[in-house]
């Protein structure tokens, strides 16, 4: 099985270095397709340098910000495995999770895991209250429009057979593309498995961007591809 790990930057460059050494080294068969979504901070830089670093890297550079959704967009389009994993770069999820998102897929019982920050035993920063309200309530709305019983639609960490990405394609350019999969993946009736992850959050000072207007947008989306697109 090998594993085509999609790892959407924008202006990482404090974190990239590491990420990139944490993916490293896990054992799987693997490549890294990186999407530059025009970063200012050099990221950019560092990413041309891990790529001469590593032979298992490829990367994509958009020439103006367009958000996560595009960035995963131009990156699903490039995948050669058979099992897509999204990576956000900034380290509030770590690799060490990949054993437990993948073993559903390899036990041949699931076609997509979601990991989920709220269920199970694993550690994870306490932050933000809103933030977690607001996760609850864009959750259990895309839960009554998908017929699902997910925990955590919003997580970074989703993995998915590669033939399920075949059919679909990404149309939210932000971080609406978390509602717009989940929405897809449960018309395509797939086997969804939760898996409990570790989480690292991190605040504003630090880089965090989804904000509560990308909430107000998330609803929208929910509304929206369950209708209309």
């Amino acid at each position: 099985m090998k594993l085509s790990i999609v790892i959407p930057v924008y202006n990482e460059q404090e974190t990239l270095e590491i990420i990139f050494r944490l993916v490293q080294e896990t054992p799987y068969d693997k490549e890294i397709i990186a999407v530059d979504d025009a970063s200012t901070d050099g990221s950019r830089d560092i990413l041309a340098r891990l790529a001469e670093r590593y032979d298992n890297v490829r990367l994509f550079y958009h020439d103006c910000n367009q958000g996560k959704g595009a960035a995963l967009r131009t990156g699903f389009a490039q995948v050669t495995g058979d099992v897509v994993i999204i990576q956000d770069a900034d380290l509030e999820y770590r690799p060490v999770d990949y054993p437990a998102l993948l073993a559903p897929i390899e036990e041949d019982v699931a076609d997509v895991v979601y990991g989920s920050r709220l269920i199970g035993g694993r550690p994870h920063r306490v932050l933000f209250f809103w933030h977690y309200m607001g996760n609850k309530v864009v959750t259990t709305l895309s839960n009554m429009f998908t017929n699902l019983n997910l925990s955590d639609m919003e997580v970074g960490y989703k993995v998915f057979r590669a033939e399920v990405l075949k059919g679909i394609t990404i149309k939210c350019n932000r971080f609406g593309v978390e509602p717009e999969l989940t929405a897809k993946i449960a018309k395509q009736r797939c086997r969804i498995y939760e898996v409990p992850i570790q989480y690292h959050g991190r605040d504003y000072a630090h880089g965090k961007k989804i904000t509560w207007r990308d909430g107000l947008a998330a609803v929208f989306h929910i509304i929206r591809f369950r209708f209309w697109d």
